[in-house]
């Protein structure tokens, strides 16, 4: 991706997200992968109004060599991009964001998918009930709670990534516990909708165990429907 145009893309973005209440005051950050090191929003930045030449740069090494301060989480950024690679290797961007209903979920008991379960690392919050959190989101798993930006965070966000990766489960997202999800794909716009998905799908689920409705998970016959035609691992 060019420079310039992910700087652009990172600010359009940011708005879009901040303009729809998917973020506020200076919660949430945005990075982007170069081919010669990083871009990140700075630290305390407020998404809805970033400019292109106001965002911090770094090399490839995560050193800070131009631009304001960059936010704490690209400790976090730098791992999701390196434990990612051997799975999803065209990972050019990390969102993340404290939207109201992950939050939210992230702050009641996880429930154990059979999947997770058989992965061994974290339990997740959201169990299959749509196709399309199936295909563009999958697997969530919750990350247990440390301060914003603790480097053990991010080495259970990378344990996770491994962990899932070698079952054959490619992640695109976990929830921070009372900080809400990370998501990650080839470009700002297609984290944006994976980010989007998965908050309509938190909504959904938080419905359904409020007892609004009653609802049953995807069942194996329909997972395997979703694989077979659309590529989609559950």
């Amino acid at each position: 991706m060019i420079e310039y145009e992910a700087r652009k893309e990172i600010c359009r973005v940011g708005k879009s997200l901040f303009d729809r209440g998917y973020v506020h005051a200076t919660a949430g950050n945005i990075s982007v992968r170069l081919d010669d090191g990083y871009l990140i929003t700075p630290t305390d930045a407020c998404l809805g109004f970033l400019e292109p030449d106001a965002l911090s740069r770094l090399d490839a090494q995560g050193t800070h060599i131009d631009g304001p301060k960059p936010s704490k989480t690209i400790v976090l950024h730098r791992r999701i991009y390196e434990a990612a690679r051997q799975w999803r290797p065209e990972t050019r961007c990390v969102i993340h964001t404290h939207s109201h209903a992950c939050v939210l979920l992230s702050l009641l008991s996880p429930e154990r998918d059979a999947a997770a379960a058989a992965v061994a690392v974290a339990p997740e919050l959201i169990p299959p009930i749509t196709p399309y959190f199936v295909m563009k989101v999958g697997h969530v798993p919750h990350i247990a709670y440390g301060r914003p930006g603790a480097p053990e965070v991010a080495d259970q966000v990378a344990k996770a990534i491994k962990a899932y990766g070698d079952a054959g489960i490619p992640l695109r997202a976990v929830m921070l516990e009372r900080l809400g999800p990370n998501v990650w794909h080839d470009s700002p716009a297609a984290a944006m909708a994976t980010l989007e998905e998965l908050e309509e799908t938190a909504r959904l689920w938080l419905a359904c165990r409020g007892g609004a409705v009653t609802v049953e998970p995807l069942n194996e016959a329909r997972l395997q429907s979703l694989a077979s035609v659309f590529g989609a691992r559950w």
